[in-house]
């Protein structure tokens, strides 16, 4: 059972069959263990965490959208979006007339600066149907446009094989072990993990513990936690060791990301 079906806290979309407008936006809050049901609709849907995790899962794909990320939704595409812990994200719902320029699949997307401000600014409001804030969702949707493709930031598998090498890392972004020391541990060759990863998450597993780590730092500091702390928390020697990882995977500091 996965953990959107066996989430307590169920959430329910505010509509289902028609967009109250062409271009329409909510803040949402949810709670620990909180999804939404399967479903699908004939327009497109940009959800940006603010903060917490936001996941979504739908056939062959879980994307995972850590705080200032983002993924996209075509019309029509059956998903059931869910969150293991608290979190806080935005939902543009984007009518099928304003998709074509958009992906024709769903995706992450890493959000450009122009886009995290207009999210920012829309997030202290509420949805008015105005001129003024109608133009402004029209420059929204433009520059999503311009976002680029991540795929997912954290990619999953079902490789019974790499799966529960990836579980254990996931719940311990710390773990010190090598690739040969996984490997020993979880039955298989060093050569045999290191294909699986390229095959399975198309990276090594070197990258890809950088980015949960990234994930789990992004949460430490949102809950107060200094860089200091949250790079020996994550393993790291020292704090230049974290803010050099976390830098050359997002593009910005650590602090900075966080809006410290």
């Amino acid at each position: 059972m996965t953990p959107a079906q066996s989430a307590p806290h169920l959430r329910h979309p505010p509509f289902r069959d028609k967009l109250p407008a062409p271009i329409y936006f909510r803040l949402e809050s949810m709670p620990d263990n909180a999804t939404y049901p399967v479903m699908q609709h004939p327009w497109g849907e940009f959800v940006y965490s603010f903060s917490g995790v936001t996941e979504l899962r739908l056939a062959g794909q879980h994307l995972l959208a850590p705080p200032h990320m983002g993924f996209w939704i075509p019309p029509h595409v059956e998903h059931v979006g869910f969150n293991r812990r608290a979190a806080v994200h935005f939902s543009t719902y984007i009518s099928e007339e304003f998709c074509d320029a958009l992906p024709d699949r769903t995706c992450s997307l890493l959000v450009t600066p122009l886009l995290r401000a207009i999210l920012n600014s829309l997030s202290e409001t509420r949805f008015t149907e105005t001129e003024t804030q109608s133009r402004l969702l029209r420059v929204m949707v433009d520059e999503l446009e311009n976002c680029s493709i991540a795929d997912s930031f954290v990619p999953e598998t079902s490789d019974v094989l790499l799966a529960p090498v990836l579980e254990a890392l996931r719940d311990a972004p710390a773990d010190p072990r090598s690739n040969a020391q996984l490997a020993r541990a979880f039955g298989m060759s060093e050569r045999t993990l290191v294909r699986r990863c390229t095959q399975e998450l198309g990276m090594s597993l070197s990258e890809w513990r950088q980015r949960v780590r990234v994930v789990r730092g992004i949460s430490l500091l949102q809950d107060g936690a200094s860089v200091e702390s949250v790079a020996l928390d994550l393993g790291y020697g020292t704090a230049s060791a974290f803010i050099a990882m976390f830098r050359r995977i997002t593009g910005s500091s650590p602090a900075r990301f966080v809006g410290r």
